[in-house]
């Protein structure tokens, strides 16, 4: 809303024209008409130079002017507005400017754009326009604005009747999720009901659909044209920035509106512009994946002709054929060709793979849940620790829980072959910690007190891949 700083903005009780609210085409083009009906902007030029006038200002500029001086300068014609330095505080500036038959008066700012709240724009005229079409709308139609959203069209039209028959097409899958374990340590082994045991996923070609939730990815958005919300069917009005749209699946709602949408997002492969730093539920939303497919490829690659590979995770491959990979996934995607033909070097493979894990912009271990597995890492107790570290895991996106199930399956194997690759759980803790766990906040100094932590963690999710999951 065009909210006001130095004095309230009028009542939205006032010249209101009630409407009885059924979200529908008619009463929505209604609050388009209104758009239409908006008064327009009037500039009030100012007669004389003004040496105190700042460069983004033009002849709007009146200097310093009380607010009775504005209020006569503007003369009572709707939408006629100027700019002034503030005479309560010099330095600052005041948009004046007429509208229900009163002067409003806004704390005007400029960063390089000008606003008064939260939208921005290029030229102080074109913050009026939008301010008054906002103002007159939220005056004409206060009662339809307030109810618009509770008879939502979401579930019955649009986004989610295509998501629907989207989905309808493709295979099911049946949802593995977490169970909650209980430890008990005997003769230091640890044991788990077989009830409550987290039954092996075992892949399947016919099992790839992923039933994941998504929120979607809204930012605010300007749309060309006249647009409609896809949640409540009403009208986005205003200048620029009506509302929001979300990148991953083209979703396009009022502001208030997508708090309301839910968790549905079905990302569009057309939106997805690269593999790699892409956010991982998104990623495998989009390939209608349970995992990464960088995942599933690199450790399939691994396991055929590397799991001997003296060093295996710790000696690095040449960057550049590393790059080399990371280019072929974002540009094929699952077709990137990474076999023996290709990259003879197993080492180019992991190293791939550690940098795809590293480069997500939120962790396999998230960051809302780091601080409980660097807590679960201090506690003395093993089983207490084991059960931290259980409870830490519960709370992983779906996602990401499968991932780092999958991942750690893959790196215990890899311990198997200790003889051959000198590579115990231990030494994948250290190389994997840093990858899989890194803190909210980026601070040196406590990083590299985490680092033994992580690795800590990750040591034992290897040991205890088959009762933690």
């Amino acid at each position: 809303s065009f909210n006001s700083s130095e004095s309230s903005a009028p009542s939205k009780s006032a010249g209101t024209t009630a409407h009885k609210h059924v979200p529908c085409p008619c009463l929505s083009l209604t609050v388009y008409r209104l758009q239409q009906e908006a008064p327009r902007p009037k500039r009030m030029t100012c007669p004389q130079e003004m040496e105190t006038r700042p460069k983004y200002y033009g002849r709007e500029f009146h200097g310093m002017l009380s607010r009775e001086s504005a209020d006569e300068l503007l003369g009572g014609a709707e939408g006629a507005y100027l700019v002034r330095e503030s005479q309560r505080q010099p330095g600052t500036h005041t948009l004046a400017l007429r509208f229900g038959h009163q002067t409003l008066n806004y704390r005007l700012f400029y960063d390089g754009k000008h606003f008064v709240g939260e939208k921005r724009f290029e030229t102080v005229h074109d913050l009026v326009t939008d301010g008054l079409i906002t103002l007159y709308i939220e005056t004409k139609a206060a009662e339809y604005i307030a109810k618009m959203t509770t008879n939502p069209i979401y579930e019955h039209l649009g986004y989610t009747s295509l998501l629907k028959d989207k989905m309808g097409h493709r295979l099911c899958r049946r949802r593995t999720e977490p169970h909650r374990v209980t430890f008990q340590r005997e003769d230091r082994k640890i044991t788990t009901s077989p009830l409550v045991r987290h039954s092996t996923l075992k892949d399947c070609p016919s099992e790839k659909q992923s039933s994941y939730d998504k929120i979607h990815n809204f930012k605010v958005h300007t749309f060309r044209g006249p647009h409609w919300c896809e949640y409540c069917a009403n009208f986005m009005w205003g200048l620029i920035a009506q509302g929001v749209h979300c990148s991953d699946c083209g979703l396009n709602v009022h502001k208030q509106c997508s708090k309301l949408v839910p968790s549905d997002c079905q990302p569009d492969l057309r939106r997805i512009k690269k593999v790699f730093s892409c956010d991982l539920t998104t990623l495998v939303k989009a390939h209608n994946t349970t995992r990464p497919m960088v995942v599933d490829m690199c450790i399939k690659e691994i396991e055929l002709r590397g799991l001997q590979s003296e060093g295996l995770y710790r000696v690095s491959g040449f960057s550049e054929h590393i790059e080399d990979v990371r280019l072929a996934f974002d540009r094929d995607g699952e077709k990137a060709d990474i076999s023996a033909n290709v990259y003879n070097d197993i080492n180019i493979i992991a190293g791939a793979l550690k940098l795809y894990l590293r480069d997500l912009p939120i962790p396999v271990i998230t960051f809302h849940v780091y601080s409980k597995f660097i807590q679960a890492a201090k506690m003395p107790n093993p089983d207490t620790r084991l059960e931290a570290i259980h409870e830490g895991l519960l709370l992983l996106p779906p996602a990401h829980y499968e991932t780092l199930r999958y991942l750690m399956m893959h790196l215990k194997k890899v311990t198997m072959f200790e003889k051959d690759n000198f590579m115990n759980s231990e030494n994948l803790g250290i190389v994997f910690g840093p990858t899989l766990m890194q803190p909210p906040e980026q601070n040196a100094l406590a990083t590299l007190n985490d680092m033994r932590h992580q690795k800590l963690i990750i040591q034992l999710l290897i040991e205890h891949e088959d009762v933690l999951f």
